[in-house]
């Protein structure tokens, strides 16, 4: 029982940060906008620190940073083992 609970809960939280890092990679988009700066001061302490471990090892290609795309494979596939399916 207390398996299953943790299991869904994290399976649940998978998504969530699933979905903020998708937030924080489109508004990265808009960095001159005031609002997006606004949401980026919130989203950046919670998304980069995980961010950051694959900007370590990926290095940008002419500007583009793809370390996101591999962030959220890792986490879809962390979700799909716990059963929480995918957020897409």
């Amino acid at each position: 029982m207390a398996a299953e609970l943790l299991r869904v809960s994290l399976g649940n939280f998978i998504q969530i940060y699933l979905l903020l890092l998708i937030v924080r990679i489109l508004l990265s988009w808009f960095q001159t906008a005031d609002w997006a700066m606004q949401v980026m001061g919130f989203l950046s302490p919670v998304t980069d620190p995980y961010l950051n471990l694959f900007r370590s090892f990926i290095p940008p290609l002419g500007g583009l940073d793809l370390s996101p795309i591999i962030a959220i494979f890792l986490l879809q596939a962390v979700g799909s083992v716990l059963g929480g399916g995918a957020l897409f």
